[in-house]
């Protein structure tokens, strides 16, 4: 195996100590991307790795990066519902309104999930409303489709 492998392996099993040992031997692991395009940090974001997360923002992983689907650890968060991890992206800069290769933002995924506590951080970060997937959706839209009265109530709120 690969020390990028195994890199990749320790960031999705939470083994924080592989990954500050494989860090300190190489610096530029933190933005590497394995064949999917998945980042380190996509990668613990989606496992809720707590810890390497927030090792991997410490030692300067990119919060924005994007997957071969133009996904981001912001959205991975939105769409698995851990919104610890979604505040230490936020605080670490993510951009709220990133768009996907389908024009999906976190704010999007947030709705189609029933992601309310995640939709109330990108909202009060910012994140725009408004924005309409590539099917002509909004967040609004993907909350009535699941018929979720919280989720609509909240994004109304923001539509002002």
């Amino acid at each position: 195996m690969s020390q990028e492998n195994g890199f990749f392996d320790a960031c999705r099993n939470g083994n924080i100590d592989e990954v500050k040992i494989l860090v300190a031997a190489n610096a530029s692991l933190v933005n590497s991307r394995d064949a999917k395009e998945f980042t380190p940090l996509i990668l613990a974001v989606y496992y809720n790795q707590t810890g390497v997360v927030e090792f991997l923002i410490d030692n300067g992983a990119e919060v924005d990066a994007q997957d071969a689907a133009g996904n981001t650890a912001l959205m991975g968060v939105a769409f698995k519902g851990y919104a610890p991890l979604a505040k230490k992206l936020l605080d670490a800069g993510a951009d709220v309104d990133v768009r996907n290769g389908n024009d999906t933002t976190a704010l999007m995924f947030a709705a189609m999930c029933r992601q309310l506590q995640i939709a109330k951080l990108l909202l009060q970060n910012g994140a725009d409303v408004h924005l309409a997937d590539a099917s002509g959706q909004t967040a609004l839209g993907h909350a009535a489709v699941k018929e979720n009265e919280a989720m609509i109530a909240l994004l109304k709120q923001y539509m002002q």
